[in-house]
């Protein structure tokens, strides 16, 4: 069996990701950058003195997921937790400017993740993390799993975004999918849940449709070295066997993907990414844009080179970016054919 890579018909699919619908459940947070200059060093200690010239507020995590679906054409329903005081209300902000539907549960006295990032002449100087790792549980994680619930209706795709920040847990893997399992058995439908690992949390994710690690993940989930292309074998099959998931396409960098439709078929899809220049969210905009693609009902090997396609954008950009239609449309057609092959 080999795969066709057809330039049309792929464009063809980009317009049918407009409006469709994906719910997003996982860890949401603020980043928070403040950049300027750095000129002389402190009297107070060795450290340089940063001038800071400008402060720009990001959505990060789960919010990233649901930006890069909405910069695709897509509509994203997102559901996290955040604490309360100005930290909760700067993260509800930043989700009102980027018009992103959110629902948040606030937990009293949880501090709402936010990550400051200070820069000066292009350079990290330092990053400052304020956040609350701790188990969601309790009414909290009742809140949550009921706004899940409540959305059920409208979609078809879940994605779990594991920042490891508290929301993904053992019981809130367990009770999410008693959840799906009694929506199918009264509505006759199967929600297909997609899952941006984390790598402590691998255990947690059995059973569900696909996840999507990157090589380093995929490493260290299944315990195998992922070094060549024999070693990502064993590792994908050992995960299929711990997990039983249906589908995992683990990211390899400037090597491309592969994707393991079932234990014994694993395609390879060459990266179609010109410069690399920060792979900062590119996790991110690989699973929003496979997730929006299947809730569009398209071919899961065509939804993973609209991935491919999009992941090799966001790497040539510096920080965390998003993808637009007429972006992704562009690179698919200046992009010669991709040589994907089976690896089994």
């Amino acid at each position: 069996m080999t795969y066709s890579f057809d330039t049309d018909r792929l464009c063809g699919t980009v317009g049918q990701l407009c409006d469709k619908k994906v719910l997003i459940v996982g860890d949401v947070m603020v980043d928070e950058y403040l950049i300027g200059d750095a000129e002389r060093i402190s009297p107070e200690a060795p450290v340089p003195v940063v001038t800071v010239e400008r402060e720009k507020l990001l959505i990060g995590g789960a919010g990233n997921v649901a930006k890069n679906i909405q910069s695709l054409g897509g509509k994203p329903a997102l559901i996290s937790l955040c604490g309360t005081g100005s930290n909760a209300e700067a993260l509800r902000n930043v989700l009102q400017s980027e018009n992103l539907d959110a629902t948040l549960v606030a937990i009293e006295g949880r501090r709402t993740t936010f990550k400051t990032r200070v820069l000066a002449r292009q350079q990290q100087m330092v990053r400052i993390d304020r956040e609350d790792t701790s188990a969601l549980q309790g009414e909290g994680l009742t809140r949550l799993l009921q706004a899940v619930e409540d959305q059920l209706a409208e979609h078809d795709v879940i994605i779990v975004s594991d920042y490891g920040k508290g929301l993904v847990t053992e019981e809130f893997m367990q009770r999410l999918n008693a959840m799906l399992d009694v929506y199918e058995g009264r509505h006759g439908k199967r929600h297909h849940v997609f899952v941006d690992p984390k790598t402590r949390n691998f255990h947690l994710y059995k059973h569900v449709f696909i996840l999507t690690p990157n090589a380093k993940e995929t490493s260290e989930g299944a315990r195998l070295p992922t070094g060549s292309k024999e070693e990502i074998l064993a590792a994908g099959t050992a995960i299929f066997a711990m997990l039983e998931c249906d589908k995992l396409l683990t990211t390899l960098g400037a090597q491309g993907m592969a994707l393991f439709d079932g234990a014994g078929k694993v395609w390879h899809i060459p990266t179609t990414g010109q410069s690399v220049f920060d792979v900062t969210g590119a996790g991110d905009t690989v699973i929003a844009t496979l997730a929006l693609a299947q809730a569009a009902k398209i071919d899961l090997l065509d939804s993973c080179m609209l991935a491919n396609f999009a992941a090799g954008i966001v790497v040539g950009q510096v920080g965390a970016a998003s993808v637009t239609p007429d972006e992704l449309l562009e690179a698919i057609k200046r992009h010669d054919a991709p040589a994907v092959s089976r690896w089994l």
